[in-house]
């Protein structure tokens, strides 16, 4: 049984790895969670010479876990292109200059 959490322990930690990666928002403290609930079974039914992998996932689980509330607390936002605004401002008033041009022809 311990092998079996010490497993799922590691699958879901490769999860959390991968939803800390990507912008997943709160859903990456899902794996991370259950990374740690599989890692302290996996702790508890150990031997107490045979606690060196599990301990070594729960110490991962808690680093990706605070890499996760990290990564929620950080905010999203967009620098906004003032080149760019205003490059479409000065477009918009060449092109009614050329229309006005075409007008008065």
């Amino acid at each position: 049984m311990r092998k079996a959490f010490i497993v799922l322990s590691f699958i879901f930690a490769l999860l959390g790895v991968v939803f800390v990666i990507l912008p997943m928002g709160t859903l990456g403290l899902l794996p991370v969670g259950l990374s740690l609930v599989f890692g302290g079974l996996a702790y508890t039914k150990s031997q107490a010479n045979d606690r060196s992998v599990p301990k070594y996932l729960l110490i991962a689980g808690g680093i990706l876990l605070v890499a996760v509330i990290v990564r929620v607390m950080m905010p999203d936002e967009v620098a906004k292109d003032t080149e760019l605004e205003q490059h479409k401002i000065e477009s918009k008033q060449e092109d009614l200059k050329d229309l006005e041009e075409l007008e008065a022809q």
